[in-house]
């Protein structure tokens, strides 16, 4: 998609109006606006917000600057939810026109905050605009340090990362991430940065999105796939394709479905109750397996769901999550797996801060095989459920829940004088 003019979306009046009318205005920073666990939270923070501002003291208002030039799946209901959306592609290539477009952006919007969700990247972003960028300028890590690892492929990109780390001493306020685990892998730590403010600010979610029966659900759910309500269900949400590599002896990518996909097969083999739903974006891997499944002569116990809108009512109805993830910069799907009663069996890399409720998680070594995980596995699901009410009240009491979550944003955007959601 073609850059849009950046003028065509400031109204100084309009802007002058929004100020005076104590509007907290925010840039937001991303690639793009794809099914990622950062851009699902920016969008609940949008719909939260549309539906708050009207009653809230101050109103917060996003405009979202996308990198990577292009549209993607959310881009249509963020703007629906009142975001502004800003095509500016940062290539090597088109470096001059992107420095010219921020500088320009930054002096239009007359914002209080920008939120960089693009790991060392922001010190690059904020150098760009220095002289124009706002009070409070915060870089946030989501991504594990695997994908900086993935993203380093030459020396230029080296110097680039290495570059934009170092940038952020110096222009960043806040260094944001959605674990503590996960900014100390990145070598964001206090003592390294004096006077910079370092901590987690996890994304949040409507909690009550999770609540529901179990056992109704869990009919549903047999219905549209054609089990029997006996049926036990595994369950796996996250993206099928990524970057390829051998780790521990094995070809794996950043959410390991290969893997997860193994273990179900064991299960089914040791439990005949056994059926597996797997649920993620990527069309070829998509095809691969279910090719792998039809071999197995498993089709009628494995379903490939592809890309869902109602993760919520599959966790509801399920029995056990299976996150053999190779790294998470927090593990969100874990977390909404808690808010609707789903026990977890997760990979020992995922970071203890996504545990609320203890009762529910356990983690299992990546080094261990997939018939070891299969065992462990069906151990959990024999389990009596928890109670999913309690659970879901855990969660919509944490740092996880939207509430906590824009309030936590509030605070940072808007320093002492914002009192939204507190």
């Amino acid at each position: 998609m073609a850059a849009v003019s950046i003028h065509s979306f400031y109204d100084p009046a309009q802007v002058a109006q929004e100020v005076a009318t104590r509007e907290l205005r925010v840039l937001q920073v991303f690639h793009g606006l794809g099914m990622g666990g950062a851009e699902t939270w920016l969008m609940s923070l949008l719909k939260y917000f549309h539906d708050q501002n009207e009653y809230a003291p101050l109103r917060v208002k996003f405009d979202v600057l996308l990198t990577g030039g292009q549209k993607a799946i959310f881009d249509d209901e963020a703007a629906a939810l009142g975001a502004r959306l800003l095509y500016v592609p940062f290539t090597r290539r088109t470096l001059p026109s992107f420095v010219r477009a921020f500088r320009t952006i930054l002096v239009s919007g007359n914002y209080d905050a920008i939120h960089d969700h693009q790991d060392y990247m922001a010190g690059l972003h904020f150098l760009f605009g220095a002289g124009h960028l706002p009070a409070v300028r915060i870089a946030h890590v989501h991504n594990p340090v695997l994908h900086i690892t993935n993203y380093v492929t030459d020396p230029l990109r080296g110097l680039t990362s290495k570059t934009a780390k170092y940038l952020l001493k110096y222009f960043a306020t806040d260094i944001m991430g959605t674990s503590l685990q996960v900014l100390n892998e990145y070598g964001f730590r206090s003592d390294d940065y004096p006077g910079m403010n370092i901590g987690a600010a996890h994304c949040g979610f409507d909690v009550t999105r999770y609540q529901g029966s179990h056992e109704e659900a869990h009919r549903e759910l047999c219905s549209e796939l054609g089990w029997v309500t006996t049926s036990k269900i595994l369950l796996f949400v996250g993206r099928l394709e990524g970057t390829e590599g051998h780790y521990m002896g094995r070809l794996m990518t950043h959410k390991n479905p290969e893997f997860a996909l193994d273990i179900a097969r064991r299960c089914i083999a040791k439990d005949d109750r056994i059926r597996f739903v797997m649920v993620g974006d990527g069309a070829a891997k998509k095809l691969e397996f279910e090719a792998r499944v039809n071999r197995w002569g498993l089709g009628n116990k494995i379903s490939l769901l592809g890309l869902r809108s109602d993760v919520p009512r599959l966790m509801q109805g399920s029995d056990l999550l299976l996150f053999p993830s190779l790294a998470e910069g927090l593990g969100m799907v874990a977390v909404e797996a808690q808010a609707a009663g789903l026990r977890v069996i997760a990979s020992d890399t995922t970071p203890r801060e996504c545990v609320i409720v203890p009762k529910l998680v356990e983690f299992c070594s990546l080094n261990s095989t997939a018939s070891h995980w299969a065992d462990e596995a069906l151990r959990l699901i024999r389990l009596p459920g928890e109670d999913s009410f309690t659970a879901n009240s855990a969660v919509m009491n944490s740092a996880f829940s939207i509430e906590s979550s824009a309030a936590r944003l509030c605070k940072l955007y808007g320093r002492a004088r914002c009192s939204l959601a507190e």
